[in-house]
């Protein structure tokens, strides 16, 4: 390892075991994904699969200019999942000083230790909701988890937004009773369009810069989540693949998608610290849709 990356204080067992869980939970996904692929069988059209792609992070802090890397999941093409990117990284260096008042502690010291999983998922069919989740493990002169999911239906079903709450409320329950609410309303203020005056979707939960003083108990509710997600995800996706849909339907989809994009090129925090970290560009902007439309 690095001598930046050593210089940041982190207990042994989360910078082993984190990365793994996040490699764990990459796998059992795309795994799932995969399953419903071939669940649907398409009469014309191939079940879709994941091509995966390890890359490395160059860091010029770094004395062997290395600073980490990670493994892209990518599925195009699906008959069920247009367009669904699975990633995982596990990167340390420095941070640019014009970047370090932005991070906490890192003011202090610009050397970081990070740590993830992020997903976003683009169904075919416009009654199945376009989703995105994250977890992540990030240490400066502080540590903390981050994260969170929601859920983004070109449609929007009661029953599906009911689902998806309640499988994360009862991951948040576990954890705290109190995680939920504060969560809930957070997902609510961050995924909004300001400059459209709306919602991106229909919510979930999203939280940052969690540290209880017991972070084994912190990485336990990160595992919760992604448990949660990857569950009540494939049940609703079970339940709409083959729900009819008509052009004019595709048309609000691809609408829908542009809100999407909008939203992760203007606002997104996840693809702001991958951009300033030097990360793969590829896996940072594999959130954008295959196709959008604007009106």
């Amino acid at each position: 390892m690095s001598t930046a990356a050593q210089k940041v204080t982190q207990p042994t067992h989360l910078k082993e075991s984190a990365p793994l869980w996040f490699e764990e939970i990459q796998t059992h996904i795309c795994e799932t994904l995969e399953e419903i692929e071939i669940e649907f069988m398409h009469p014309t059209h191939l079940p879709g699969q994941f091509a995966f792609k390890s890359w490395e992070r160059h860091d010029p802090t770094e004395p062997d200019n290395k600073g980490g890397g990670g493994k892209m999941g990518i599925m195009e093409g699906g008959a069920v999942f247009e367009k669904a990117g699975v990633n995982v990284s596990t990167v340390y260096g420095e941070f640019a000083k014009e970047f370090c008042h932005e991070i906490p502690g890192a003011d202090k010291d610009p050397n970081f230790w990070a740590s993830g999983i992020s997903l976003v998922i683009h169904p075919s069919n416009p009654f199945v909701p376009a989703v995105h989740m994250n977890t992540r493990h990030i240490v400066t002169s502080k540590s903390w988890f981050g994260g969170g999911a929601d859920l983004t239906p070109t449609f929007p079903i009661d029953e599906d937004t009911k689902d998806f709450h309640q499988s994360l409320r009862t991951a948040c329950d576990a954890y705290n009773s109190d995680a939920y609410a504060k969560y809930k309303l957070w997902c609510d203020e961050y995924f909004y369009l300001p400059h459209r005056n709306e919602m991106r979707g229909v919510g979930g939960i999203f939280f940052d810069y969690v540290n209880s003083g017991d972070m084994s108990a912190d990485f336990e509710f990160i595992k919760l989540v992604g448990k949660a997600f990857i569950d009540v995800y494939a049940k609703i996706v079970r339940r709409r693949m083959r729900q009819e849909w008509t052009i004019d339907d595709k048309y609000k989809q691809l609408v829908k998608r542009g809100r999407y994009a909008e939203f992760n090129l203007l606002y997104d925090r996840g693809t702001r610290f991958g951009l300033m970290t030097n990360g793969n560009v590829d896996a940072i902007l594999m959130s954008l849709p295959p196709v959008a439309a604007w009106p």
